[in-house]
């Protein structure tokens, strides 16, 4: 079956868009928030810099939520493509679209869960705090390291690892970005250290990785769709 050129570049756009949205928010949130520092920070300190920031802290955290939507329908038309010359580009596209999703549904606590709980730690006595506190913890462990630290980012690294197999075998991109694509996951990788160690004093934990490892997984997300915009139909 032969790939359809306006398909792909398609996937393309989106990938670049997806991509160069999520940088806005996540830009806002590091100089507002402290952000990701602020994640291994004490319970009551973040609650009260979060209701601190107001409606628009929420509504940061919604944009940096759903503003990478497009990078669904971007994974999927990719797949398509792809899949009818590399069967195993299916089930990688499966792995990458919950990837994603589980990545939302952790970053929305911060709009309809952390909210609430940050109203009740500030304005209530300190049998509440404490109990607040715990919830805050629970619910973070939960949605934030589980789901969207953890599967989030794992899956996110599996679907990367394969594209850039299948675009390897299929020569569809320069060969030196298919290496930034193993370099940026095998960092991003390591950065499941950190979560690790929430739970188990004294995990070796390299504190860039998170941080390098996201910043040239979007790289090569960006250069990678910006590769198939340009791509011509052999």
């Amino acid at each position: 079956m032969e790939s359809h050129p306006f398909s792909t570049k398609t996937a393309g756009w989106l990938m670049v868009v997806g991509a160069l949205l999520v940088l806005v928010p996540y830009t806002i949130l590091s100089v507002i928030f402290d952000y990701p520092d602020i994640l291994r920070q004490d319970a009551g300190a973040v609650l009260t810099k979060f209701h601190e920031g107001g409606p628009a802290l929420i509504w940061t955290w919604f944009a940096f939520a759903t503003l990478g939507l497009p990078l669904l329908p971007a994974y999927v038309l990719l797949g398509q493509q792809l899949e009818p010359r590399l069967s195993f580009v299916r089930w990688a596209s499966i792995v990458g679209v919950i990837g994603l999703v589980v990545q939302v549904v952790g970053l929305l606590r911060w709009v309809f869960v952390i909210p609430v709980l940050a109203n009740i730690f500030v304005n209530g006595d300190a049998a509440t705090q404490a109990a607040s506190k715990v919830a805050f913890q629970v619910v973070h462990q939960f949605g934030g390291v589980l789901l969207g630290e953890h599967l989030g980012q794992f899956f996110t690294v599996v679907w990367t690892v394969a594209m850039s197999v299948a675009f390897t075998k299929l020569k569809l991109v320069p060969r030196w970005l298919n290496w930034l694509g193993f370099g940026a996951s095998g960092i991003y990788l390591l950065a499941q250290a950190e979560l690790f160690a929430t739970v188990l004093s004294g995990f070796p934990v390299w504190d860039l990785a998170g941080f390098l490892g996201s910043t040239l997984w979007l790289v090569w997300l960006v250069a990678t769709g910006w590769w198939l915009l340009k791509a011509r139909r052999r």
